[in-house]
């Protein structure tokens, strides 16, 4: 699945998220861990990223905060019953 510029591809054992623009490209991947058993394969890497930012979040550190000012990325915990809200909208 391609999203403007994030590629989602099934790896063995998890996914890999390619991030591609014409100034910057990478690949981050998303292996199961203790903490995303609880989501399904198909999801994994949602639940993976969120539970990471919130977490790096969580660490209400100043140098975090300014590295994602910097890069215009904000982060905010929804319910989990939200996204159908919105989805609405």
């Amino acid at each position: 699945m391609t999203t403007g510029g994030i590629t989602v591809k099934q790896d063995s054992g998890g996914k890999r998220i390619e991030l591609q623009c014409e100034h910057q490209n990478g690949l981050l991947y998303v292996v199961p861990t203790e903490r995303s058993w609880v989501c399904s394969e198909e999801l994994m890497h949602a639940h993976s990223l969120a539970g990471f930012l919130s977490d790096l979040v969580d660490l209400d550190d100043g140098r975090v905060h300014e590295i994602m000012q910097r890069w215009g990325l904000y982060y905010r915990r929804r319910p989990r019953d939200s996204v159908a809200d919105e989805d609405s909208e």
